[in-house]
């Protein structure tokens, strides 16, 4: 809209009622961007967002039972803690002594991420069962006891609370007019507010239950979600303040512990402790919630996309060495699972056994072709005979058919395998010093490296086998039956079968069997040449008599029942627990890119900012900035030139003199004449802007100031003169 005038003047338009909307990209936009077939992209979009959807509501509903026992627990504790109040009198505090305070110190260990979600669904419970009155508060938004107070006040009463006259002035000045009434920041307020809010009873009206007075004089109840990080003296404060008004307002605190419930004293002296009465909740350790997860995502058949040894091993890496948490560990899995489908084109047969056999049918001729440069399909063809590779090499239709038998034995294998695997852990778990590790998972990824009946750990595990007692190796083979019980397969029925005959078999031992000798024959007994005897010759002939028969040792009908059952599992390991990369299109199922899950999920940002500064065409992408011989190009911003000029340095750095290579780099920049006076000058703006970049390099940590020299800065990185 143009309007020319010959006089000045201030012209007015209207905005058009219909305003353009920019179009969202869609999730299947995302992901097809950048994908390398673009044929089978959207149904492999769709085999992707189905998996996962299926894997995150396994993990919602893992994540409830989890928290199950604990919630309950804690939900147990307020409820009783109103049932009291209600059956006495009026006063809340007489159920306890003088001014205390009902507190749930709920320890929920260092995985802090994690706890959120665990705070949602305790809000979440409290709501629906107990009390509408809940607020959560975390300690960056409660710097001052005025923003506690300010923050739990809003969000129970749901209004503008105005902390001070100045602050009121101000958010009247700057902020948009509100329709809430604003109210004054102390207990007080909330006390009139909670009166108003709950009726009591008529004075000649009795109570008909105690559920009716929860209802109508509700609890409050005030989470901290993470006490460490609060400042002590707010935290007294605010508890002294509540204290006192613990006879007017029902008030409840939870206190969400990472470390340890000490901190409960290191954090509050003994007479703002003795003010809480506080019940002590322990939440499922970590670790054991990750090996549910393992156990219900991974070590299953259920669903078809697997991990490699090599990037579970990241995963698990990560959550031990770096923040413990399993929403992390699960969002890393997610990752996985996203690039896989994105990457590989073979994803497509990534499914359910029915749909992956439908699709191999429906594969193109590319995709065939992909299929045979796979280097599990490779080894598949060089064990066939002549005519057989001719046909897998050549024939299209042969090939799609080969495909369909191999998915359909790459599902049996997955269906044999993890039980396997579970009975396999349930026998070496208990063994001295673990030498197949103590978690499930440990044994799975030595599984999926190599042949686990090559490692030395399974050869000592089956001699600590051979050496368990009857009662004990029945035990565990009661334990391997029960997982065998609930497969349904031919051949673990079949392995079930076996089983059960030598659990038959060592249930009708006698301990008091009969001996049967190995080597066979009878021996004299070499107790009776002692007595015969004395000389040297027959005391030698005593001693080899004895040495020869230690070597035919008598067994007796349980060793010998031992062996054939360790000989029959060692049997049932070397059938089923091979390892993937032995099966024939494994590459369909198995992520095996942990470098790329690391590069992802395990950030290096000092290898980032040493690329960005050295070579900021790798981020920018502009043309300009392009360099053939590593060196930096002199249109880079000026902390790239400032960096670069510093690694030409030693360990002290002249400023000045840093300063004047800087105004003769940006000279060349702009074009200036070499000959001119003004060429390298330092003026005002190079010197601003000097200074800018130098301070974000001792911001980086780069450099830093030194009080050997004055005008020198003192260098932090390594290399140089």
């Amino acid at each position: 809209m143009t309007t020319s005038s010959v006089s000045k003047g201030c012209f007015v338009f209207k905005p058009s009622t219909k305003k353009k909307r920019k179009k969202t990209p869609d999730l299947e936009d995302h992901f097809i961007h950048g994908c390398e077939d673009t044929e089978n992209v959207k149904l492999r979009f769709q085999f992707c967002q189905s998996l996962w959807d299926k894997m995150k509501t396994e993990t919602q509903v893992l994540q409830d039972e989890l928290n199950r026992n604990i919630l309950d627990s804690l939900l147990e504790f307020i409820r009783k803690c109103c049932s009291t109040f209600h059956r006495s009198a009026d006063n809340w505090s007489s159920r306890m002594r003088a001014s205390e305070i009902p507190t749930a110190a709920l320890v929920l260990g260092v995985n802090v991420p994690d706890h959120d979600m665990t705070f949602q669904s305790l809000s979440e419970l409290l709501q629906q069962s107990v009390t509408p009155h809940v607020v959560s508060i975390q300690a960056k938004e409660c710097g001052a006891l005025k923003h506690l107070m300010q923050r739990v006040l809003e969000s129970l009463m749901n209004t503008v609370v105005s902390v001070d006259d100045e602050e009121e002035e101000e958010a009247g000045q700057n902020s948009k007019p509100l329709n809430l009434k604003k109210v004054h920041c102390s207990l007080s307020t909330l006390s009139d507010w909670y009166k108003s809010k709950t009726k009591k009873c008529t004075p000649g009206k009795k109570r008909s239950s105690g559920a009716t007075d929860a209802q109508e004089q509700p609890p409050i109840v005030i989470i901290f979600k993470d006490l460490e990080a609060f400042n002590p003296r707010v935290l007294q404060d605010f508890i002294l303040i509540c204290s006192r008004y613990i006879e007017q307002i029902p008030l409840m605190f939870i206190f969400g512990i990472a470390t340890s419930p000490s901190t409960i004293q290191h954090m509050l002296p003994h007479s703002v402790s003795s003010l809480l009465c506080i019940e002590l909740f322990q939440s499922l350790s970590c670790t054991q919630h990750l090996a549910t997860v393992i156990d219900k995502l991974i070590l299953t058949h259920q669903f078809p996309f697997k991990l490699s040894g090599k990037v579970l091993q990241v995963l698990i890496s990560i959550f031990l060495y770096h923040d413990f948490s399993v929403r992390n560990f699960i969002k890393g899995l997610q990752l996985a699972l996203l690039e896989h489908f994105h990457s590989q084109p073979l994803a497509v047969l990534c499914c359910k056994k029915k749909e992956a056999l439908i699709n191999a049918m429906q594969l193109s001729h590319q995709d065939l072709e992909r299929v045979r440069q796979l280097p599990s399909f490779r080894s598949y063809v060089e064990k066939q005979e002549p005519q057989e590779q001719v046909n897998l090499l050549t024939d299209d239709k042969h090939m799609k058919g080969v495909c369909q038998k191999l998915l359909k034995n790459l599902h049996k294998y997955h269906k044999n395998y993890y039980p396997i695997l579970r009975c396999l852990h349930i026998l070496t778990s208990s063994l001295p010093k673990y030498p197949l590790g103590k978690q499930i998972r440990e044994l799975h990824i030595l599984c999926l490296d190599k042949n686990i009946w090559e490692n030395e750990e399974y050869q000592s595990a089956m001699q600590l086998l051979g050496m368990l007692a009857k009662d004990e190796l029945i035990t565990v083979l009661q334990k391997c039956a029960e997982i065998l019980r609930s497969v349904k397969s031919k051949k673990m029925k079949q392995t079930l079968g076996k089983l059960e005959e030598m659990l038959v078999k060592f249930k009708q031992l006698d301990d008091t069997s009969t001996e049967v000798s190995a080597g066979g024959g009878d021996l004299t007994s070499p107790e009776k040449g002692f007595q015969k005897k004395t000389d040297l010759f027959q005391l030698q002939k005593t001693l080899l008599e004895m040495k020869e028969s230690r070597r035919t040792k008598k067994m007796s009908h349980f060793e010998i029942l031992r062996n054939e059952a360790l000989e029959f599992i060692d049997g049932v390991v070397r059938s089923y627990l091979s390892p993937p990369e032995c099966q024939p299109l494994n590459e369909v199922c198995y992520y095996s890119s942990s470098a790329v899950l690391r590069r992802h999920l395990n950030a290096t940002p000092r290898t980032s900012i040493q690329t960005a500064l050295s070579s900021p065409y790798h981020y920018l992408q502009n043309n300009h900035l392009r360099t053939d011989d590593g060196s930096v190009s002199n249109a880079a911003p000026d902390i790239c030139i400032v960096h670069k000029l510093h690694l030409e340095c030693g360990r002290l750095i002249n400023l000045y003199d840093w300063l004047e290579a800087y105004a003769t780099v940006v000279s060349a920049a702009e074009g200036q004449d070499p000959d001119s006076k003004d060429y390298g000058k330092v003026d005002e703006l190079k010197h601003a802007r000097f200074i800018q970049s130098v301070s974000e390099l001792e911001f980086l940590g780069f450099i830093k100031s030194t009080k050997q020299k004055t005008d020198h800065v003192a260098r932090l990185t390594w290399g140089g003169c």
